[in-house]
């Protein structure tokens, strides 16, 4: 597909003049990169690996980076006391450890797929298609004329599939995981040059090997199979011109989302590892500058990551809190205003995950973590709760976790797992509301009504936000009926990436079958009109019932405007939900209200329904 200039040029002369200059100097430097960088990685030896590090030789410098701190379990670990805290992970990690020596992988909703003896690095597997080796700013990823899928081939070449190796060895002592871990790394290197493959095309893919990476080092060091000067070489300067890449390309703009955010986390993690090196401690300050400016400018005061995804809320909390770990670990201070924000993060995470562990597929989802460790469902987030209230000693939080153990076991380790409670199922969960994200929870033992009235994703950009304005999801008596559509796919079909982020795909009010927020283009997958800004008029949580009144802006730009209200009311007795639309404005108009229930339930036409429940009164919003 032939690039936008004119789109690009129109959209960058709205920017900040700043802005524009920043990204001028960007691209010449980017430009220029094109010519040295394969002269600068191809003089990178093992001398100049020893030089830019201060080691004196190769055994010193890997023995100095094993002593160093790293947080997460790395040392042998008993397989029964494993099993006597987490029951049966420890066959699902060497399930999915032998799976990996048979380069057998399940990514992104693939299903079982063999990636045969030799690993094609550059092929989604479920297209086929591939791309060819090339400098990686040459490479174009995204394209409407094919169904090719190229987060397939960078979700592969995060490495994430491995852990489960690394975390068999540690169960087992097995030198075959090691191998296989070495074995299919010596792959990704010798066919992925520095900046020469699709899988350098994005800076957050790089970012995130980082963390993989120096969690395999920490793994395996003292492994008979990574002994070998030669791999202990290549492994190394990999990892370091990681690094260097992610430095000189990050995914900057005036208005910076989770792929910023990871490309800091790499910098500190890269930094931390390498230690006291003049590029570690420059990799270290620049991704822990980043990390703190961003952390206020993403995460809105209350919690709620601005991006309106829950999926990508969870990525981003990790994230933020994984490289302040580490630096704690290390003995370097984080802000108590940090942590403030990040544990802001937990509390909505708490308050939008149901009992069952479950979450609304609300916004964008990709499945993307940010160091995966632990056996939970991908749509489970409550070690989220675990890991950080355990970290940094929050009692609310240790209290509401539930669920699974394993991601705080080999997280922060058996100690911390064990002070967890077994099931806080009990745990008293009220009804929250997150206004400046504009998220609004009801909820008791058996319901859970999660509503959105807030702002579109990405401070009014669009980002992994759909148009889902006063839409909501619904579990009832402890039946799930009402879902969002969630997100199907990104560049593999333009058509359905729209679909699923238009109105009539969420449970939200229609007007003469108009988007809540316009298209920009067709083919602006991550961008909309910003026209729906909420209106919240009430919210009045209570002990008979919560109720939760409010509006959007997005059809006030009809030739007759109308603004839609929408009322919900939970009844914490009857387990019952009203849900009352109302439509101010003037002129003729076609009204639709969609309502997507959950895959296991079947609608029955029973009649009209009651104007109110049973034997009650629709308490006044207004009064």
């Amino acid at each position: 597909m032939a690039k936008d200039w004119m789109g690009k040029i129109r959209r960058g002369a709205k920017k900040p003049p700043k802005v524009i200059l920043r990204r001028l100097s960007a691209e010449i430097k980017a430009e220029a990169e094109r010519f040295l960088s394969p002269i600068r990685a191809n003089r990178f030896n093992e001398l100049s690996l020893l030089k830019e590090t201060g080691a004196s030789s190769l055994e010193l410098l890997w023995s100095y980076l094993g002593s160093r701190t790293y947080p997460g379990v790395h040392l042998p670990i008993d397989c029964d006391a494993y099993e006597g805290m987490c029951p049966g992970d420890s066959q699902r990690i060497i399930k999915l450890a032998n799976d990996a020596q048979l380069h057998q992988v399940d990514l992104l909703g693939s299903g079982a797929i063999s990636l045969g003896e030799r690993i094609d690095w550059f092929k989604d597997y479920k297209s086929g298609f591939s791309w060819a080796p090339a400098y990686f700013r040459n490479i174009d990823y995204n394209n409407p004329e094919r169904p090719s899928d190229v987060k397939f081939s960078w979700e592969l070449s995060r490495m994430q599939w491995l852990i489960p190796a690394g975390q068999a060895y540690l169960l087992t002592g097995g030198e075959r995981y090691a191998l296989n871990v070495r074995e299919v790394l010596e792959s990704w290197i010798e066919e992925n040059p520095y900046a020469e493959s699709v899988n350098w095309a994005c800076t957050m893919e790089v970012a995130l090997r980082i963390l993989t990476f120096t969690w395999f080092f920490h793994v395996f060091h003292k492994s008979e199979a990574w002994r070998e000067p030669a791999f202990r070489f290549k492994f190394l300067r990999s990892l370091y011109l990681h690094a260097d890449f992610t430095q000189r390309n990050l995914e900057s703009s005036d208005i910076n989302g989770n792929h910023f955010t990871a490309d800091a986390a790499g910098l500190v993690f890269a930094g931390l590892f390498w230690g006291e090196c003049a590029a570690a401690k420059r990799w270290l300050k620049l991704g822990w500058e980043i990390l703190c400016d961003e952390l206020p400018r993403q995460v809105h005061p209350d919690g709620v990551d601005f991006e309106a995804s829950v999926a990508y809320h969870r990525l981003v909390q990790e994230l933020f809190f994984l490289p302040a770990l580490y630096r704690e670990g290390c003995g370097l201070p984080v802000p108590e205003s940090y942590k403030e924000r990040v544990v802001a993060m937990a509390r909505f995470t708490a308050a939008y995950s149901r009992r069952d562990g479950s979450v609304p597929l609300w916004g964008d989802a990709d499945d993307a973590r940010a160091l995966p460790l632990g056996g939970q469902s991908i749509n489970d987030h409550r070690y989220l709760l675990g890991i950080i209230g355990s970290a940094w000693n929050v009692t609310e939080l240790r209290q509401l976790f539930s669920g699974p153990l394993s991601e705080v076991f080999w997280l922060l380790g058996e100690e911390s797992a064990a002070a967890l409670p077994c099931d806080a199922a009990s745990a008293a969960h009220p009804s929250r509301s997150f206004p400046d994200g504009g998220f609004f929870v009801m909820r008791n033992p058996q319901d859970h009504v999660f509503i959105d009235c807030g702002p579109l994703g990405l401070a009014g950009r669009g980002g992994h936000g759909h148009n889902d304005c006063l839409s909501f999801e619904a579990v009832l008596g402890g039946e799930h009926l009402v879902s969002d559509c969630g997100s199907y796919l990104y560049t593999a079909s333009y058509q359905e990436r729209n679909a699923f982020r238009s109105t009539s795909y969420h449970n939200t009010p229609q007007i003469d079958g108009q988007e809540v927020n316009r298209f920009i283009r067709w083919d602006y997958l991550w961008n909309l009109h910003n026209d729906a800004l909420p209106l919240l008029r009430r919210w009045r949580p209570g002990a008979e019932y919560d109720l939760l009144q409010g509006g959007h802006t997005g059809y006030q730009r009809l030739t007759s405007p109308v603004t839609p209200v929408r009322t919900l009311m939970l009844d914490h007795h009857l387990h019952a939900l009203l849900v009352r639309d109302e439509f101010e404005g003037g002129g003729r108009h076609a009204v639709g209200v969609p309502l997507h229930l959950s895959p296991s339930v079947t609608a029955t036409g029973r009649g009209a329904p009651p104007a109110c429940f049973p034997g009650k009164r629709l308490p006044s919003p207004l009064g």
